[in-house]
């Protein structure tokens, strides 16, 4: 069976892994010569012109990540040794926050995510208390409610400390919506598997794992490499290949592009079609133009479904400082009365994740997530807002990247596009109907099960 992946970002590659293993001979069709799609590494310099590897956003797992990182794990990368795993924690600045006592870092979910709670610095027991009861009672419902539901309404009677120190900025973080448009429905299937599942490697389901390697390094590069050891016979990955054509043909369908400035036309019986959604509804509504009327009926609709979804931006903003470290590897930031003046909502220290990388030190990169505003208005108010949150006021831009299309607004009751677009066409993507909003892990449970559907 000849199967055709195109885009090689971690749905992409996570179906080229998963086919290849299934004894098909598999084709990964990459426009640019990175791998990773919206998940990959970024060459840049310290403003000191030391080089300096980045990514384009700041990346974060969790040990709920079961596919993520057993797939990581068969394609020969270690995540004990790429990943920091840290208990659950949203530390701010002052030391208040949610944080798992070392004590109970090893204790099994819930328990805690429990003593978290229990331990919160700064909050009231009645506090406590209220979360701890409206998380059993999303347990006792099933984790369900009903879809056209938000956040902000699945949780309107709990206190506003813990809305503000806890729900928002989860849900801020997993799904890139203020809790006011965000659906509860995709909130509470993370909040299930985050504090009521397994963990993955020994450590606990809610453990945060931040990468220690560029996100390129994680997983795309590594697939790229075990497809070309394991099977080199009959696998291959085409950097720098553009498919421009997909038509009907036969029992499969035919690609067309090009690559390295010639042309190319080749045949496949299955093709899983893993681009970013745009990409992804242009190319479906310009094949429909060839298909018969049965299969053009199919791919417009598709194509239709995708082009409506929006979406929401991610901003980080990466700055530098001799000597600049943080308390923790990761700390929350609190809002402010004016939004517009504190951004971000979190900031990584690199330098504590790569401490072996003496490029790394010193550098810090702030993330807002559903960001609005244009690129150097965000970036200097981050670095106000780090002048007066985190007392560093000697902070030198690097770089700021701007996905203006991160991740789909996962708003309630939203019409995901399928799996299944035409008879041996299919879509994998962070965007296709499943279980998780526009994550790592949801982009490669996406791929696995277009492999499953093949």
């Amino acid at each position: 069976m000849k199967i055709a992946i195109v885009g090689a970002g971690w749905a992409g590659m996570a179906a080229a892994v998963a086919a290849a293993d299934a004894g098909a001979d598999v084709t990964v069709f990459e426009a640019s010569r990175v791998l990773g799609g919206r998940a990959r590494a970024l060459q840049t310099q310290r403003p000191d012109g030391l080089r300096l590897t980045l990514d384009n956003g700041q990346h974060i797992l969790i040990g709920a990540y079961s596919e993520s990182l057993a797939l990581m794990q068969r394609v020969g990368v270690r995540p004990a040794e790429v990943l920091l795993g840290l208990p659950l924690a949203l530390p701010y600045p002052d030391g208040s926050g949610l944080q798992t006592p070392a004590w109970a870092a090893r204790w099994p979910a819930p328990l805690d995510a429990l003593a978290a709670i229990a331990t919160a610095r700064g909050w009231r027991w009645s506090e406590r208390l209220a979360l701890v009861r409206a998380s059993l009672g999303w347990q006792a419902a099933g984790f369900a409610c009903p879809p056209e539901q938000t956040v902000a309404e699945l949780c309107a009677r709990l206190p506003a400390r813990v809305m503000d120190e806890l729900i928002e900025p989860l849900c801020v973080s997993a799904l890139n919506l203020p809790a006011r448009d965000a659906s509860a429905q995709v909130f509470l299937r993370v909040m299930r598997d985050a504090l009521f599942g397994r963990g993955f490697g020994g450590w606990a389901a809610s453990s945060l794992l931040l990468p220690r390697t560029d996100l390129g390094a994680l997983f795309p590069q590594a697939a790229a490499h075990w497809l070309q050891t394991r099977h080199a016979m009959t696998s291959r990955v085409a950097e720098g290949a553009r498919v421009v054509g997909l038509h009907p043909q036969d029992s499969g369908w035919c690609l067309s592009g090009q690559r390295q400035g010639e042309g190319f036309d080749e045949a496949f019986d299955h093709v899983i079609w893993a681009t970013a959604a745009g990409p992804a509804a242009q190319a479906m509504a310009q094949a429909a133009q060839t298909a018969d009327a049965d299969t053009g009926e199919r791919l417009r609709a598709w194509a239709g479904d995708t082009a409506a979804l929006e979406f929401t931006a991610i901003t980080t903003v990466y700055a530098w400082a001799p000597g600049a470290r943080l308390a923790a590897p990761m700390l929350a930031l609190r809002a402010e009365p004016d939004a517009h003046a504190a951004p971000a909502q979190f900031v990584f220290d690199r330098g504590q994740l790569a401490p072996q990388d003496p490029a790394a030190q010193g550098v810090l990169a702030f993330v807002i997530s559903a960001s609005e505003g244009e690129r150097d208005a965000l970036q200097a108010r981050v670095l106000q807002q780090a002048a007066r949150q985190l007392g560093l006021s000697g902070l030198q831009p690097i770089q700021t990247v701007v996905e203006k299309r991160a991740t789909f607004a996962c708003t309630p009751g939203l019409r995901r596009p399928a799996q299944a677009i035409a008879p041996g066409l299919w879509a994998a993507g962070d965007y296709v109907d499943g279980p998780y909003p526009a994550t790592l892990e949801g982009a490669v449970r996406s791929g696995l099960a277009a492999v499953a559907r093949v």
